[in-house]
């Protein structure tokens, strides 16, 4: 079974290797590239002054590999939450022990973790489009949420063999992130493809359940969504959705 990737490639190749374990044939198609913020001088001041917060919550692995690497030797009591096992996992490979991984990998399940947030200062690092749910939860139990947009998540095109490979037909899209979803869609337009009536008519496999909302309002039914938000549920999803 071909199952194409959406995710950026730099991500993509360890949940490729996982696939081919599992029996499918990766195909890569990004249809998204991650680019930091350059002279980001909010988030060096924020680091200079790392004392000020009580938390630094990172929500992606896309924006602890943008900040840790300026977040080294800066310990200062600060607390690190980490939303999912790769994110905690990439803020490890910087030497940082997240001191909250929520139960369930979506923003609004890791306010409890925090604690009293009354008066204190939580670091939000986050893309340029992001959720308002997990600041707005945080000002309303009385805490200072301070986001600063740390990358762009900007479309890219795909190469000619990942359109031929969309044309000929898949069996399963995986898609990891609303923008993936929307990009996924645009791209297939731009190529003269309806991302709802695609070639062998393809399982969408959506990741968690802020992925799964952003495919129903592009009109996506066919789909399936991972228990647990990670590659590995995911796999787990597309699994038993082939052998029932």
């Amino acid at each position: 079974m071909k199952v194409l990737i959406t995710r950026p490639r730099a991500q993509a190749e360890s949940f490729g290797e996982a696939l081919q374990a599992a029996g499918f044939e990766p195909i890569y198609f990004p249809v998204i590239e991650i680019h930091p913020i350059e002279d980001n001088a909010e988030l060096d001041d924020a680091i200079k002054n790392l004392q000020k917060y009580d938390w630094v919550v990172f929500t992606s692995v896309n924006a602890v590999d943008v900040c840790s690497p300026l977040l080294l030797g800066e310990g200062l009591g600060v607390r690190f939450a980490a939303i999912g096992p790769k994110t905690a996992d990439a803020l490890r490979r910087y030497n940082i022990e997240p001191d909250f991984i929520p139960d369930e990998y979506v923003a609004e399940s890791i306010l409890p973790g925090l604690g009293d947030l009354r008066g204190k200062w939580v670091l939000l690092p986050r893309p340029e489009v992001a959720r308002k749910a997990l600041p707005e939860a945080i000002v309303k139990a009385g805490g200072v949420a301070h986001e600063i947009i740390i990358y762009k998540t900007l479309p890219t095109q795909p190469d000619i063999a990942g359109i031929a490979a969309l044309k000929s037909g898949v069996d399963v899209v995986t898609l990891t992130s609303p923008s993936t979803v929307q990009n996924f869609c645009a791209i297939a337009r731009q190529n003269k493809l309806d991302p709802l009536r695609l070639p062998n008519n393809p399982l969408f496999a959506c990741i968690g359940p802020i992925t799964e909302q952003a495919a129903r309002e592009e009109g996506i039914t066919h789909f399936v969504t991972a228990k647990e938000y990670t590659t590995e549920g995911l796999i787990q999803a597309i699994r038993l959705k082939v052998e029932s």
